[in-house]
């Protein structure tokens, strides 16, 4: 593919962007911004938090890490579909009832300043890292196929898709947000769907035999159930899904904040319904683009890549065709600029609303705040991405759910110990408990193979990291008075 066509299709994807944006937020002020007036369709909704939620990493690293663990990551898929399923019957019920902008408030409403200021602070942490992961992975393959050749700096390559996610996100917001993803999703869908067929038909198999070579196959072992020790054992893979999703969808300012633009609850969860199936379905759709990619360079003898995260951009651009490496190009822009666009949004979305106290400021005191924070995070993704690239040595799939594991754990523990029980917490002490929960799940991880005889922690640091928060609220509180119970 010459980097003249590449550039092309940057050109008119990037119109057709700022176009949509130009459209959608015609007389938006920042409520606009942050809520879309709460009048998104749920069905528009819940295709655009495809993209958002599956992103770059989901479409380069799952095809990837199919040589290592075949279909082991559906595993984490199922789980998925339950946290999902837990969020639309506990989570979004207690939103919408608190009329939320920000859901982090909830912490100020059932506890106090020091928790409220804390979980939106680990989720800025964490959106913001996790974020620049998912745009670093479409900078690197940018960089890779288009600007080396023409000795572009990777630095320079960040710098302008960030500064393109900028310009149509900065005014309209999540309403703007809403319909691109949506637009984006569209060719991240097409362009999976579009490799696999032409894989099916270059490897001259029909569906039903595609299928059944894979199934057939190495690559085909969906189920590790034989060794509780190891990292890819079912139990740590789903219930790490499972409380992945809990924690990363319905804890994470920048996913619901899509959810709390739908008109009532009622829609919001036929939106989180309907929008989990379809996800599983997509996710096993690339799980099986992964084993067609490894049977088809066995077939023609091509060399697998050190580096998984490479094989699917190298053979879409290099060996599939003129339309495949199209599609993925597409692909790979929609499905990180919809996980990129929607954080950027987030982020400014929870640093106005929970550390610039907006309620009480005027319209044009909050519009020049939220473009100096948006134009603050926009530069905090540059700085994030420029230092990963010089100490990444591992799938970027990986390090989000690594990551993950910390950084979302302490609001797992604040939300769990604020739903479910009643008791009164020493305010000052929750941010120590928050910092200490990470540090103790990263000591019994480093060790649990010499601790717990040669036990592996794996997605489940998650959910330890959240229960030795939830311990550590339990001990720096009480139990309600009687005067507080009754009223």
């Amino acid at each position: 593919m010459s980097p003249f066509l590449v550039v092309s299709i940057l050109i008119v994807y990037f119109a057709a962007l700022i176009a949509i944006s130009y459209f959608t937020s015609r007389g938006a002020d920042t409520n606009t911004f942050f809520t879309a007036n709460r009048q998104s369709p749920w069905y528009l909704v819940a295709f655009g938090m495809i993209g958002s939620s599956l992103s770059g990493v989901t479409f380069i690293s799952v095809p990837g890490a199919v040589g290592k663990v075949g279909f082991g990551y559906f595993q984490v898929v199922l789980g998925y579909l339950l946290g999902y399923w837990v969020i639309m019957g506990i989570l979004l019920p207690l939103y919408y009832r608190l009329n939320l902008i920000s859901i982090y408030t909830f912490l100020e409403q059932r506890f106090s300043f020091w928790s409220y200021k804390t979980g939106a602070a680990f989720f800025l942490v964490s959106r913001t890292i996790g974020s620049s992961l998912r745009l670093y992975l479409a900078a690197t393959v940018l960089q890779l196929f288009l600007f080396d050749v023409w000795h572009v700096p990777f630095i320079v390559t960040v710098a302008t898709t960030i500064v393109l996610i900028w310009i149509y996100t900065f005014k309209g917001g999540v309403k703007t947000i809403v319909w691109t993803d949506s637009f984006q999703t569209l060719f991240l869908v097409t362009a999976v769907c579009v490799a696999v067929w032409e894989i099916t038909h270059k490897l001259g198999m029909t569906v039903p035999e595609m299928l059944s070579t894979i199934k057939s196959s190495q690559y085909a072992r969906m189920f590790y159930t034989d060794d509780p020790n190891s990292p890819m054992f079912f139990w740590k893979q789903f219930l790490g899904g499972a409380f992945i999703t809990i924690s990363m969808t319905g804890l994470d300012q920048e996913i619901m904040q899509k959810n709390l633009t739908c008109k009532n609850l009622g829609e919001a969860q036929k939106n989180m319904f309907w929008f989990s199936l379809t996800l599983v379905t997509v996710n096993l759709l690339f799980l099986i683009l992964g084993a067609l990619l490894y049977l088809y360079s066995a077939k023609f003898n091509l060399p697998i890549p050190a580096a998984s995260d490479e094989l699917f951009p190298r053979l879409a651009l290099n060996e599939l065709g003129l339309g495949v490496g199209i599609f993925f190009l597409l692909g790979i822009i929609a499905s990180s600029y919809a996980s990129a666009d929607s954080a950027l949004a987030g982020l400014t979305t929870s640093f106005c609303i929970d550390f610039l106290d907006f309620k009480h400021k005027d319209e044009a005191t909050k519009r020049r705040q939220k473009f100096i924070v948006h134009v603050g995070f926009s530069l905090l993704f540059l700085l994030i991405i420029v230092i990963f690239r010089e100490i990444n040595e591992r799938s970027v799939i990986d390090a989000v759910l690594n990551i993950a594991g910390y950084t979302y754990g302490p609001l797992l523990g604040l939300f769990t110990f604020g739903i479910f029980t009643k008791r009164v917490v020493n305010d000052k002490l929750v941010p120590f408990v928050c910092l200490a929960s990470p540090a103790l799940s990263y000591l019994l991880s480093l060790n649990s193979e010499s601790w717990f005889g040669g036990y592996k922690i794996g997605l489940e640091v998650l959910l330890i990291n959240g229960a030795i928060t939830f311990l550590g609220l339990w001990l720096v509180s009480k139990a309600p008075s009687a005067k507080a119970v009754v009223s």
